[in-house]
Parts: structure tokens; sequence; C-alpha cells
């Protein structure tokens, strides 16, 4: 069989975890994963503090994994004093005991909401086209085994903490041909057991993490070919739909500021994905110019 056609079965000492609360009959990304080709192993990770926690035990069994949003909560900088805790960053913070505690090094922490997973290319004559232009394509990955070992990889051998798929936003204004990666990681976070992260802030915690440890030298990188398809994050009901339509982007964008004033603001920015094109909605701004350190050619 030529090596491109390859099957390479997924390896045994990687899982995904399926971040979720209080939506069980629409655990969405569980159907995706197998829809696109990943045949390994996937858990449910709920919060002791999720009133469905009954009704997920009853549809998926013992893939249910079930942890204590106190316990989590002692080693959370939640960057605030609210007792709203309808929030993933404990779920982020406790993936990597659960990983060591089933005897697996590598993971990925997905969120319940992904519709697909694709590849994103540009170049000439695309099977997907009708025009032999240079011109941007995307297609549906189906062998996620493939694409899950190769990012593994990229994590166990080099001194990246994490990389993640990009999403819809990350290509606004066209694909950028020159960079492959992005200095930053949302969403989806590939991950190594020995190279623990440790997510802050109540709401914003993937910008705020990866903008605070990038501040410090940590590689989180976004690779740009791949991506992810999901639903908007205020709309729909359950998880943290609820969260921010409560408390808006205002709030969420800046506990990001709090976390690295020096390099973070807040601006408006118009989603009409999210909020309407006639609704501007307050939004992080990063400037990359003083958030991370850089290294000079010499």
């Amino acid at each position: 069989m030529p090596p491109s056609t390859r099957i390479i079965p997924m390896r045994d000492d990687f899982c995904v975890f399926i971040l979720t609360h209080g939506r069980p009959t629409r655990v969405i990304t569980e159907g995706t994963l197998r829809r696109h080709g990943y045949t390994g192993k996937i858990f449910i990770v709920i919060d002791d503090e999720d009133q469905a926690g009954e009704e997920y035990k009853r549809i998926y069994g013992e893939d249910v994994l079930v942890f204590s949003k106190d316990e989590a909560g002692g080693y959370t900088d939640q960057f605030d004093n609210s007792p709203d805790r309808r929030a993933v960053v404990w779920a982020r913070n406790v993936c990597w005991d659960l990983a060591r505690q089933r005897g697996y090094r590598y993971f990925i922490q997905l969120d319940d909401d992904y519709g697909d997973f694709q590849y994103r290319r540009t170049g000439r004559g695309h099977k997907n086209s009708r025009s032999i232009n240079e011109e941007f394509h995307s297609w549906a990955i189906r062998s996620l085994d493939t694409v899950f070992e190769a990012l593994v990889r990229l994590v166990e051998t080099t001194s990246v903490k994490t990389v993640a798929f990009s999403q819809g936003g990350d290509h606004m204004g066209g694909q950028n041909t020159r960079n492959l990666y992005r200095r930053k990681a949302m969403n989806s976070f590939v991950c190594d057991v020995d190279k623990p992260i440790r997510f802050k802030g109540r709401m914003n915690e993937d910008v705020t993490t990866y903008v605070s440890q990038g501040n410090k030298g940590d590689l989180f990188l976004t690779y740009m070919e791949l991506q992810l398809t999901h639903g908007s994050t205020q709309q729909g009901s359950g998880g943290m739909t609820e969260l921010y339509q409560d408390s808006g982007t205002y709030m969420k964008s800046f506990y990001t500021v709090m976390a690295a004033p020096s390099c973070v603001t807040v601006k408006p920015f118009r989603s009409h994905r999210a909020t309407g094109p006639r609704n501007p909605r307050l939004h992080h701004k990063i400037n990359w110019h003083k958030a991370v350190p850089k290294i000079l050619r010499e």
C-alpha cells in the first residue's frame, strides 16, 4: 500500500476528553469524531455539580468521568470571587490528572459542539475546484487517527506545550500562506501529561492562558491547515452559553486584560456569526509585538 494511503492505527497512549455540561443529548463532538475517522478512546468529562450527570451516565456509561469542582478549584485561579461556576476552566485543569489515572500519556481536550474537522489549503487545480488558478480549498478529514498521531508527535518531539486546530475566525481576511502556525491555542488542545498547563480565569481561560504562558516563553500553537467548526458561543443553550449571555463578551475579554495589561486591550468587534451585523461586541485585542519573546536572526 502506498505511504500516502497507509492507515496508521490510533496509538494506545492517547485519548480524547470531551468537556461538557448540562446537555447530555447534544454531545455532537462524539459522533463527529467517529464520522471523521477517529477510532480511539473517548471520555465524557463532567463536574459533580452537573444536574444532568445521571443522564450522561445512562447514555455513555463508564466513559463518563466525574470530577470534583471543589477539588479542582484548589489549584485553579479563577481571577475573581464570583460564586457563579458555569465555566470550563476547572474541567480544563483536571484533564492531566484524569489522563494519568487511566494510564494515558497524551490527550486532546475538545468542547462538545464540533460539527466538522477539515483540512485547509491554498493551491492550484485541487480536485474540489473547477479552476486551475491558485485559490483556497477546504475538505473533510477522513482519518483523524492519522491527524491526531501527527499532532501528538509534534508535542512529543519538540518543546511545543500544546497545539490546536484553527477555527473559522483564524482565517478571516483570507488564507495566510506564509504562516503554517499561529502562536495561540483555543478550543482544542493536544497535551502531554508531562507538560502540565494551568488554565486561568473563569472566562476567556484559553486566551488568558496562552497569552500569560506565552509571555514566559511557552509555545502554544495553532496549526492553520487544520480546522474544526463549532457552534457559536452565544447561541444555543447549555454549556457556557448562558454565562456568556448573562455577562457578555465585555466581562469575558477583561479577564485577559487582567492577566496581561501590557499587551492586551479591548476594542469593538463586529461578528455576523455571533451577534449579528448591527451589534458590535467588545473583544480582546492582543499586541503580539509585546506579548511573547522573540528570537532574532544573528
